[in-house]
C-alpha cells in the first residue's frame, strides 16, 4: 500500500501580481544598453496577463550605429534616436494582443512623447517606479495631457513592499521546488503531529 502525502501548505514569501509585473519591467530594463539609464516596461491585460514587454534601445539594426551620448550636438546624442521602454512594450504587445485598457509598469515616470503614445494606445493606468528625473516641467507637461483629455489614463506611483525581493540564481534553477516544499511541509506536518501526541499524552496524565 503506498502512502500519499499532499502538498497543503502554501508558500508564504511568493510575489504578488503587482510586485511581479514592476519585477519583469526591472528584469527588462537590464536589457538595455543605454550606459546612463536603463528602462523597462511591462504591459498587462484586464486578465492580469503579461502581453508585452520593452526596454530603452536604438530602433532594429542600429544598435552599435548610433550614439549614446547625453552632451553635445543634437545629432550626436541619444535623445532623438532612442526608442523608449514604453513604445516598444505597446509595439511588441500590438503585434499579438489588444492592449486598449492595458495598465503599464514602468520603471521611469513617462515622457509627454510616450504619454501622447499611451493615450493613443488606450492603456487605462501608468504605475511607474521612479521619477529620478523630477522636475515640475517634466511633471506638468506630461500631465496636461491625461488632465487636459478627462483623465484618459492615471500616472499611479508603485509602492515598494520592503519585504519583497526577487534573487535570480541561473545555477540553482535544476533544484526540483517541488521537492524542496514537499520536505518542508513534511517536516511541517511531522512537527504538527509530534506536538499534537505530545499535548495529548499529558493530557491523559
Amino acid at each position: 500500500m503506498s502512502v500519499v502525502f499532499l502538498l497543503l501548505c502554501n508558500r508564504t514569501d511568493f510575489l504578488v501580481d503587482t510586485d511581479y509585473f514592476m519585477a519583469v519591467a526591472v528584469l527588462s530594463a537590464q536589457r538595455s544598453k543605454d550606459p546612463n539609464t536603463q528602462v523597462g516596461a511591462c504591459l498587462v491585460n484586464q486578465d492580469n496577463k503579461i502581453v508585452g514587454t520593452g526596454h530603452n534601445c536604438m530602433p532594429n539594426d542600429c544598435e552599435g550605429k548610433l550614439p549614446w551620448n547625453r552632451e553635445g550636438a543634437k545629432l550626436d546624442t541619444k535623445y532623438i534616436y532612442v526608442c523608449h521602454a514604453e513604445l516598444n512594450a505597446i509595439v511588441n504587445a500590438s503585434a499579438n494582443a489588444d492592449v486598449k485598457g492595458c495598465t503599464m509598469y514602468v520603471t521611469l515616470f513617462p515622457c509627454n512623447e510616450c504619454a501622447k503614445l499611451i493615450i493613443q494606445a488606450g492603456l487605462k493606468e501608468v504605475v511607474y517606479l521612479c521619477d529620478k528625473y523630477h522636475s515640475p516641467q517634466k511633471i506638468e507637461t506630461t500631465l496636461a495631457l491625461p488632465v487636459k483629455c478627462c483623465g484618459v489614463f492615471s500616472p499611479v506611483q508603485f509602492i515598494v513592499n520592503v519585504n519583497s525581493k526577487v534573487f535570480i540564481v541561473f545555477h540553482n534553477v535544476n533544484t526540483d521546488p517541488w521537492i524542496e516544499t514537499g520536505v518542508k511541509c513534511f517536516l511541517v506536518f511531522l512537527k504538527s503531529t509530534i506536538s499534537s501526541l505530545v499535548f495529548a499524552t499529558l493530557s491523559c496524565r
